[in-house]
């Protein structure tokens, strides 16, 4: 798919419609242009970028809808968590920390969300640091870097594409029917102690 190169002046629906586009063949330089020039346009910019994020998020729907509370029925649970997540990525902090942030959602949501924060991180220049307990294989390939704790230490802590490496190195070859992060960890729980 080719996108031609957008111009300043499209409107605000036509730039959303190109930075939303998830087509696994374009580019990251693609997404970080279309982005950087829907969000950079001046008025109404903060606007586009929180439309942006809500999109991405699958909050469409419940765009409008109050939130609610024990007393008022609002919007599910799952997407109370990916409000509370927007609602980070809206405002201006270049660092987030996350605590299992899967808890609740299938595996389909989990990989959607984790493959935005990876396009956000990657588009914005933030960093995320984001804990995550057996996530599927495919979501495990979304990580750059990879700390394996155990016990409070630090087991590995490096690049996702090294750390079959360095388990091999110590003695801990990962059977090559099971995937890495269940490999993780049971080396960590049960080998390690």
């Amino acid at each position: 798919m080719d996108l031609q190169p957008v111009v300043l002046k499209c409107s605000e629906e036509i730039l959303l419609g190109h930075a939303t586009q998830r087509n696994m063949d374009t580019s990251n330089e693609v997404y970080e242009e279309l982005f950087t020039k829907a969000t950079n346009l001046g008025e109404g910019s903060s606007n586009l970028k929180t439309n942006y994020i809500i999109k991405m998020l699958g909050l469409s729907d419940c765009a409008d809808t109050v939130v609610g509370d024990a007393l008022r029925r609002g919007i599910s649970g799952g997407q109370k968590k990916r409000t509370t997540i927007g609602e980070m990525l809206v405002g201006r902090a270049r660092c987030f920390f996350m605590d299992d942030v899967s808890t609740g959602l299938d595996s389909s949501t989990t990989f959607e969300i984790m493959t935005f924060f990876w396009q956000m991180a990657h588009l914005m220049d933030l960093t995320m640091v984001i804990s995550l307990l057996q996530p599927a294989p495919e979501t495990f390939e979304l990580f750059d870097d990879i700390i394996l704790l155990c016990e409070g230490q630090i087991v590995y802590h490096g690049p996702r594409h090294n750390v079959n490496c360095f388990f091999n190195t110590i003695g801990f070859a990962c059977p090559s029917r099971k995937n890495v992060a269940d490999f993780l960890q049971e080396v960590s729980h049960d080998k390690l102690k």
